[in-house]
């Protein structure tokens, strides 16, 4: 016989062999009510979600991007007036810089490289005090800028101080400089297309005006010395021929070097007399005697002789003159007059050779300044409008929506992060 297994074998079968019992659960049909209560349920949960900080960004948005965005395109589209624009183009040259064989000369960078500074003045005139004035007192800036219907944004207000309107000629006014060319664009803007091209040739004129007044100052600053060097130098010439005139009056004679050849020849002339005398003294003396009216008269024409020699010597400058008798008479010395006169010579020469040479710098300084001469070559005149550039209303509305959005973003993440930090 087969033994029964062990008890615990047959209870683990048991529970193997036992079906499993699944509890039933009863459906029960919610009445009629029950999905408006649900839907009413999820209502008031999403509302409870919401707090004061979702409601403080909503009026945010409206307030910084929603309204400016609107009032920004309402008043393009249907008060913005329409601009016009005058376009000019000019450069600053000098004639010195200029090849007029070469078309394009007047856009090269060495011909700007002198100018550029003259460039930047007129740039600075062209936007400032006084070229508003002077567009006020030739067209009125009141008038030509008014506003336009209720355009007041765009349009300039009456009775507004000089500052307010240089503000606003500003903005008015598009100008733009090219240092490596020299080229300057012009545009000015005005609600009429002929009032914008007036005011542009008005600038234009104004702006060569100032370029030929600078243009004369800086000639006249270059002439201004070499003048100056050639006045010291006729003073100084005058001075010289002065004291040569003078020194000819008080001398009475031309010049002292002819006189000294004169004094030469008479000292020599006189030396042969009296060897000529002296040689006859002599002759005689052997057939005469010493008491005779001939050798008295001999001997008298030979002291004469000396006499007269030795005073032409001393008027030379030789022999045993003192320097006492020099001195009292300056002009009675003929190696004095010479020295003198020499002297004056000398300074007189100098100074013809001075005037000669600042006369010579005053007409290069003339050619030279002539040569560096500024002037305005406008090369575009100024333009007239069919149809008005101004003002960029899609633009401006995408700006003021792209702006509002930025400020309201950083507004937005402002707060959520000093919220997280606390």
């Amino acid at each position: 016989m087969t033994e029964p297994p062990p008890r615990n074998l047959r209870l683990l079968q048991a529970l193997l062999d036992t079906p499993t019992i699944k509890p039933v659960v009863e459906r029960v049909t919610p009445p009629e009510s029950a999905p408006s209560t649900e839907a009413a349920k999820s209502k008031r949960g999403f509302i409870s979600k919401l707090k004061l900080r979702h409601a403080i960004i909503g009026i945010g948005f409206v307030a910084l991007v929603a309204i400016p965005t609107a009032v920004t395109t309402a008043y393009m589209a249907f008060v913005a007036s329409d601009q016009y624009h005058s376009s000019v183009s000019f450069s600053v040259r000098s004639i010195d810089s200029m090849q007029a064989t070469d078309l394009l000369g007047m856009f090269s960078q060495s011909s700007a490289g002198s100018t550029v500074s003259d460039s930047y003045v007129l740039l600075d005139f062209i936007l400032s005090e006084r070229m508003v004035q002077l567009v006020d007192e030739a067209f009125g800036l009141d008038r030509i800028y008014a506003p336009r219907g209720t355009d007041y944004y765009f349009g300039l207000k009456s009775g507004l101080p000089i500052e307010d309107r240089l503000t606003y000629w500003q903005s008015m006014v598009d100008i733009s400089f090219d240092h490596s060319s020299g080229i300057m664009t012009l545009e000015i803007k005005a609600f009429e297309p002929e009032t914008a091209q007036k005011v542009a040739s008005f600038v234009v004129a104004q702006s060569e005006k100032l370029i030929n007044e600078l243009s004369v100052i800086a000639r006249n600053e270059t002439l201004k010395v070499a003048q100056t060097e050639v006045s010291n130098a006729e003073g100084r010439l005058y001075q010289t021929r002065a004291a040569v005139r003078s020194y000819r009056d008080q001398s009475q004679e031309a010049d002292p070097v002819e006189g000294a050849k004169l004094a030469a020849q008479l000292v020599a002339s006189l030396e042969q007399q009296l060897v000529e005398l002296r040689t006859g003294l002599s002759t005689a003396l052997t057939q005469m005697g010493e008491n005779t009216p001939r050798v008295r008269v001999m001997r008298s024409q030979i002291a004469s002789l000396e006499k007269q020699l030795e005073r032409e010597r001393q008027r030379f400058g030789s022999g045993s003159a003192s320097k006492q008798g020099r001195s009292a008479n300056q002009f009675g010395d003929v190696a004095g007059r010479i020295q003198q006169y020499e002297n004056l010579q000398t300074q007189n020469e100098f100074a013809e050779r001075a005037y000669t040479s600042a006369l010579a710098a005053l007409e290069k300084a003339r050619v030279d300044a002539a040569a560096k001469q500024r002037y305005l070559a406008v090369f575009i005149k100024p333009t007239l409008s069919e149809f008005a550039q101004y003002p960029h209303r899609i633009m401006d509305t995408l700006l003021v929506l792209l702006g509002s959005l930025l400020i309201w973003g950083v507004l937005v993440m402002g707060y959520y992060n000093i919220r997280d930090r606390n």
